[in-house]
């Protein structure tokens, strides 16, 4: 991004995690349910068994606020767009 100008805002998700609010929209930018921008590799999905939320939109995204490890990253957000940044090449769809 910096290569082309843009000087990210980046958020430390891990000290301050999105709200409820947050992801809705985030999950609405991306036009994918919270399911889909989830880590489900990550220990903390598995060991909590977070795969039985999979189809359960709200509280999936509780879960991600609980265990924000398990979000994917990083999330690109420019305007009303969104996407996920790997690849990388991803992003340049926002630029």
């Amino acid at each position: 991004m910096r290569d082309n100008g843009i000087e990210p805002k980046i958020i430390e998700y891990l000290k301050t995690p999105p709200s409820f609010n947050e992801l809705e929209k985030i999950s609405k930018l991306l036009d994918k349910r919270p399911s889909d921008f989830t880590r489900k590799g990550e220990s903390e999905f598995k060991d909590n068994q977070l795969v039985d939320l999979i189809d359960k939109d709200q509280e999936m995204i509780n879960a991600m606020i609980k265990y924000p490890k398990i979000i994917e990253r990083p999330i690109v957000v420019k305007g009303q767009k969104a996407v996920i940044g790997r690849p990388p090449e991803n992003i340049m769809e926002l630029l």
